[in-house]
């Protein structure tokens, strides 16, 4: 069955993502569900839950009972036992802890979802105009931000959020390092988050090491090239391995976060981003006007 094979190769990228384990169960869910003409409300009827429920099973973002999946195979008409282990042993995997569960305190329900789509795509293009992205920062840049936001927090838990963020970095190194693509506003590097030059020194220097990486691309958009695709603000696009998976367009907001994974969504953002790209200084480019700030 499809689903097998579905689940055998995206364990091989996503180390155990419980986050993109949910959403390929949800995937191959929603699959199912409208290959039979079921609506979400019969579905949800089926386990005891609202239509929304069923929204948020299918897109990955609530964890799933066993019990649930099983009533909905059922529904769904998938009775073979064969068919449907693949399926019920993915759901009890999904349930599994991931590694940021430990800063399970520091995270919104809503970013604990994004940490698990970064840790297991394949590809992540993003557009930033205030903030160099996360897995580009340095650490005494990441303080700086974080403090931002959490000026009156202990020094303790600026740290631990620290380190969150510098794990996070993990997923460019290693056997399978996630390509990352940015293009960021010329205002990134000239615009200080706090703790004075030095800390933006550290910055550049440190994304130019960063851009050293064959996994790395950065260009930059400078003022002069006035208005662009992404006037809307910052955005991500997560890609991943397993053709089940859709791309998921990422866009943070102040104190919640919005997730986009319809196809006619994703590529409209894809195109912006490829314009964006095309606007943007090389990377060649970049690395020159890194080098010469």
């Amino acid at each position: 069955m499809k689903a097998e094979s579905a689940e055998s190769n995206i364990l091989g990228y996503s180390q155990g993502s419980p986050t993109v384990l949910r959403i390929l169960l949800g995937t191959q869910l929603r699959r199912l569900r409208t290959e039979m003409g079921i609506s979400r409300e019969d579905a949800g009827y089926a386990i005891r839950a609202s239509h929304a429920k069923i929204s948020r099973l299918e897109l990955g973002q609530v964890s799933f009972k066993e019990r649930d999946v099983a009533d909905l195979l059922t529904l769904y008409g998938v009775h073979d036992p064969a068919e449907r282990a693949p399926l019920l042993e993915l759901a009890r995997q999904a349930n599994a802890p991931g590694w940021w569960h430990k800063y399970g305190d520091l995270l919104p329900s809503w970013f604990e979802v994004y940490i698990g789509l970064e840790g297991a795509a394949s590809v992540i293009r993003t557009y930033e105009n205030q903030f160099m992205p996360g897995l580009l920062q340095s650490p005494s840049y990441a303080r700086a931000v974080i403090r931002l936001a959490h000026e009156r927090t202990p020094e303790e838990e600026i740290e631990r959020r620290v380190k969150l963020r510098m794990t996070r970095q993990d997923r460019l190194v290693g056997d399978r390092p996630v390509k990352l693509w940015a293009v960021i506003d010329e205002a990134v590097v000239r615009r200080s988050p706090g703790g004075g030059p030095e800390v933006m020194r550290e910055q550049i220097r440190h994304l130019l090491d960063m851009t050293a990486r064959p996994n790395v691309t950065v260009q930059l958009m400078p003022f002069d090239r006035g208005g662009h695709a992404a006037a809307g603000g910052p955005f991500t696009i997560l890609r991943f391995p397993e053709r089940d998976l859709p791309d998921v367009v990422y866009m943070e907001q102040l104190t919640s976060a919005l997730y986009l994974d319809k196809p006619a969504e994703s590529e409209h953002y894809m195109q912006v981003m490829d314009r964006l790209s095309i606007q943007a200084e090389s990377p060649a480019e970049t690395r020159r006007f890194l080098e010469k700030l």
